[in-house]
C-alpha cells in the first residue's frame, strides 16, 4: 500500500536553514591544490555559531559573537585550522586552506562493495538530493537503491534484494541500531516502501557486500543511516495529495531543535480514478506520525531521540486460482511503533564515545472467511562503541551490543475454532573491533572482527572481515574486501525450528573506482559463498525433524557505475548501472540447486535529471530493465526453468516551485504502461485437463501517477536550494 503514498520529499530538501545573528561570516573551504572541499566544519571556538561547506566549498553563517575569536575549520583526513577573527558589525569573507595529513580520506578510501550518499566522504558517488529526486523512486530509500548495481528489481515486493540475497538478508541501522522491520506491512504481491522519511538522514552508507565489523546478522548487506544534527530553523511545511496529506513543525532554539510530523493518507479516492488490478473493500488507510529531539550538551556532546508510529489498515478479495468465483475477503491491520536514542561525545582530543538504544513493537492482524492471525514482533537494541585514532597511521573502533527480538504467530482457524501458536526469542551479544592501518597516503588496510553468542542456538561465532585499499594515480582507487558473515533464517521458519544454526557466506570483492571533476567510473567483481542454508521437508514443514543445516548456495558476477554529475552537460546530472548476476541455490524446500525466484542475470538503471534554476523547474528521468526471472512451472518438467519476459520501466517527474514557499509536482511511473508480470501462481490441485491453473503477478496497477503541492512557511523558501546546485 506505501508504494501508492507519493513521497514529495523532493521539494522539502530545495531548503536552506535560516541562522540567527547580527554579522555575516562566509568564505570557501579549498584544499591545497585549491579544490572546494564539501562538508567541512567551520566554527567559532566554543560557540554553537557556525555552518558546513556545501559541494562547492561554500559556507556561510551568522553571529551574534563579538570582539577576537577563533574560527575553526575541521575536516576529516585533514589538519583543523584555527583563524583569529575580530568580529564587529561588518561582513567577515575569508578563504579557508587545509592542509592534509597522513590518512586523509581522499586519499585513500575502502570503496569495495560500498555507496556513500551525503556522508562525511567528499567524493561520494550519491548525493543526498537523489533520494528525493530520483524518478520513479517515489521518495523511497530502497527505490533509489534498486537503481545502483548489485540490487535486482524485485517489483512484486518493493524491498532490498542485493547480489542473489533475499530481502531478510539485508539489515537496516539508524545511528548504528538495528532497526526490526524496517518495512511497511502490505497484502500479498504488493510493493512495500521503507517506514523512514529520507529527511531524517544527513548521510546513507549502502554496503553491497563486505561491511564493517560493527554491523551484523546480515548475509549480504547493510543498509546504514545517519540522522541529521540539530536543526537551525523554525519552520512549517504543508504537503497536499488527493488521497491524503501532512503536516509538519520544527521548533529551533540555540541548543535544541523539536520536530514533529503528522500524516493521514486513504487511497479510495485515488483508486476511484484510477482502475486497479486489485479487488478493494476497503482502500489502503494510514496515519503516520514522528519526533525527532535533538540537543546540544556541552561543548561536544549531541542526544539524539527518534519515535514512529503507524497505524494502517486494507481489505480486499482474494480469488481462487483454479475457481474465480470462490472468493475470500482479505483484512489486514498494522500497528508499529519505533523509538531510538542516542548520545555522542568527544573524550580528549582524538577520541569520541557513542551510547545508543532502540526498541520496535510490530502488530500485524490479519482476517479471512476461515481464519484470523496475529504476528507480534518486539525487540530492541543497547550499543556503546569507543573510536579515535591512536596515532596518525592508525585509528581504532570497537565496542559491544546487546540485541534482543521476541515474536509469536497465533493462528485461529474459525471454521472449526482450533488456535495454534508458533514463537521465537532471539538475545545475541555482540562485540566487535575494527582498525584502519594508514600504511603510506596510498595504501590503506581495514582489518576487523566481530563476535557474536546467539542463545536461540547457543552458538559462538567469529566473524574476521578485512579491507585493502591503494590509490592509483590522483583519482583512482583500487580495494578488496573479503569477511565472514552469518545470520538466523528469515522468520516464517525461524518459529517452526528455533534451534537451526545460522547461515553464514564468505565475500570476497575486488573494487577499481575513479571520481574527477564531478565524474564518476566504478566496476566490482565479487564472489559469495553460502553455507549452512536450511533446507527442510516441504511435505512435513512443521515438524522440526524436517529442519537441516545443509543448503549451499553462491552468487558472483559484475558491477558496472557510470555518474556525470553537472559536469559535461549545464545543469544535469545523470547516472548508469548495469549488473550481471550468476546466483544458484540449494535451500528451504528446493530439490536441487536452482536460480531462485528473485534473481534476474541482467540489471539495467539509467537515471537523468535537468535541473532549471531560471525556470524554477526540474525534470527527472528513469528507465529500468531486469531481465527474464525464474520461476516454477509444475506443469513442465525440471524445476525453475520457466522465465517471465523481460520486466521495462520508465518513470518521470516534474517539479515546478511556483514561489520560494509554494511547489508544485507531478510524476508518473511506468509511462509506456508496458504489462509487466513478476511470477505466476499456481493452483495446488489439477483441472479437468490435468494442468495446474495459474495467474500472473502484476503491479496493482499499471501506472501510478500523482499530482501535489508543498507548502513551506519560513524565512527561507524552496528556491533557495534550486538556487545554490
Amino acid at each position: 500500500m506505501k508504494k501508492l503514498k507519493t513521497i514529495v520529499l523532493i521539494l522539502f530538501l530545495f531548503q536552506h536553514a535560516t541562522l540567527l545573528g547580527q554579522t555575516l561570516i562566509e568564505g570557501y573551504v579549498v584544499d591545497k591544490t585549491g579544490e572546494p572541499l564539501a562538508g567541512a566544519n567551520v566554527f567559532i571556538e566554543e560557540t554553537y555559531s557556525g555552518s558546513s561547506s556545501n559541494v562547492e566549498g561554500f559556507f556561510s553563517f551568522e553571529t551574534e559573537e563579538t570582539g577576537e575569536h577563533n574560527l575553526i575549520a575541521s575536516f576529516i583526513g585533514y589538519e583543523e585550522v584555527s583563524i583569529p577573527l575580530n568580529i564587529g558589525k561588518d561582513k567577515v569573507i575569508i578563504r579557508i586552506e587545509m592542509k592534509e595529513t597522513v590518512n586523509e580520506i581522499d586519499m585513500v578510501t575502502i570503496t569495495a562493495g560500498s555507496f556513500e550518499a551525503g556522508s562525511i566522504n567528499k567524493k561520494t558517488v550519491l548525493k543526498e538530493l537523489d533520494i528525493v529526486t530520483t524518478a520513479g523512486a517515489t521518495g523511497d530509500i530502497a527505490g533509489v537503491l534498486n537503481t545502483l548495481p548489485g540490487t535486482q528489481t524485485v517489483g512484486e515486493e518493493g524491498k532490498l534484494y542485493v547480489r542473489g540475497g533475499e530481502d531478510y538478508e539485508t539489515k537496516t541501522f539508524i545511528d548504528g541500531m538495528r532497526v526490526v522491520k524496517p518495512y511497511h506491512t502490505t497484502v500479498p504481491y504488493t510493493p512495500t516502501r521503507n517506514r523512514f522519511s529520507p529527511l531524517m538522514f544527513k548521510g546513507t552508507h549502502f554496503s553491497t557486500g563486505g561491511y564493517s565489523a560493527e554491523y551484523g546478522q546480515g548475509l549480504s548487506s547493510a543498509l546504514i543511516l545517519s540522522t541529521k544534527e540539530k536543526a537551525d530553523q523554525t519552520r512549517t511545511d504543508f504537503t497536499l495529495l488527493p488521497f491524503g496529506g501532512e503536516v509538519a513543525q520544527c521548533l529551533a532554539a540555540e541548543k535544541t531543535s523539536l520536530a514533529g510530523k503528522v500524516g493521514y493518507f486513504n487511497m479510495m479516492p485515488y483508486y476511484a480514478i484510477v482502475p486497479q488490478n486489485i479487488d478493494w473493500i476497503k482502500s489502503p488507510e494510514s496515519v503516520d506520525a514522528n519526533m525527532v529531539l535533538r540537543r546540544k550538551t556541552g561543548k561536544t556532546g549531541i542526544f539524539k531521540g527518534y519515535g514512529n508510529f503507524l497505524w494502517s489498515t486494507s481489505q480486499l478479495y482474494r480469488y481462487d486460482i483454479g475457481d474465480p468465483a470462490n472468493k475470500q475477503a482479505f483484512r489486514l491491520v498494522n500497528l508499529y511503533g519505533y523509538a531510538n536514542s542516542s548520545y555522542k561525545n568527544i573524550i580528549g582530543k582524538k577520541w569520541s564515545y557513542f551510547v545508543g538504544t532502540s526498541y520496535s513493537s510490530s502488530r500485524d492482524n490479519y482476517y479471512s472467511d476461515t481464519f484470523e492471525a496475529s504476528e507480534n514482533t518486539s525487540g530492541g537494541q543497547v550499543k556503546l562503541t569507543f573510536s579515535g585514532d591512536i596515532n596518525n597511521h592508525i585509528a581504532l573502533n570497537t565496542g559491544m551490543d546487546f540485541f534482543y527480538r521476541d515474536q509469536i504467530l497465533t493462528y485461529i482457524n474459525t471454521v472449526d475454532e482450533e488456535q495454534n501458536a508458533l514463537n521465537f526469542n532471539e538475545r545475541i551479544l555482540a562485540t566487535f573491533i575494527e582498525t584502519d592501518i594508514y600504511l603510506s597516503s596510498d595504501l590503506l588496510a581495514r582489518v576487523g572482527l566481530r563476535s557474536e553468542y546467539c542463545q536461540l542456538n547457543r552458538s559462538h561465532n567469529i566473524a574476521p572481515r578485512l579491507s585493502l585499499a591503494h590509490k592509483m594515480g590522483k583519482n583512482g582507487t583500487v580495494s578488496l574486501a573479503y569477511g565472514h558473515f552469518q545470520q538466523a533464517t528469515n522468520d516464517d521458519l525461524l518459529r517452526i525450528a528455533n534451534d537451526m544454526e545460522n547461515e553464514r557466506s564468505t565475500h570476497c570483492i575486488l573494487n577499481y573506482q575513479h571520481i574527477n571533476k564531478g565524474k564518476t567510473f566504478r566496476i566490482e567483481a565479487y564472489h559469495k559463498q553460502y553455507r549452512k542454508l536450511v533446507k527442510y521437508d516441504p511435505s512435513n514443514m512443521y515438524n522440526t525433524d524436517a529442519y537441516n543445516n545443509s543448503g549451499e548456495g553462491y552468487a558472483q558476477g559484475i558491477d558496472i557505475f557510470w555518474r556525470d554529475s553537472y559536469s559535461t552537460i549545464k545543469n544535469a546530472d545523470y547516472w548508469i548501472s548495469y549488473s550481471f548476476l550468476d546466483s544458484k541455490r540449494d535451500y528451504r524446500d528446493f530439490p536441487e540447486m536452482a536460480i531462485p525466484v528473485f534473481a534476474s542475470k541482467h540489471n539495467i538503471s539509467i537515471v537523468y535529471k535537468q535541473f532549471f534554476p531560471k525556470l524554477r523547474s526540474f525534470l527527472s528521468g528513469t528507465y529500468t530493465f531486469t531481465s527474464g526471472r525464474p520461476y516454477h512451472d509444475p506443469n513442465s518438467n525440471g524445476f525453475n526453468t520457466g522465465r517471465t519476459k523481460c520486466y521495462n520501466d520508465l518513470s518521470a517527474t516534474i517539479a515546478y516551485m511556483a514561489t520560494d514557499n509554494i511547489g508544485v509536482f507531478f510524476m508518473c511511473s511506468n509511462m509506456l504502461g508496458i504489462n509487466n508480470v513478476f511470477g505466476y501462481e499456481y493452483g495446488t490441485t489439477v483441472n479437468e485437463e490435468g494442468l495446474y491453473n495459474r495467474r500472473a503477478i502484476i503491479p496493482p496497477a499499471r501506472r501510478f501517477f500523482i499530482i501535489g503541492a508543498t507548502i513551506t512557511l519560513s524565512k527561507n523558501g524552496v528556491m533557495n536550494q534550486l538556487r545554490s546546485l
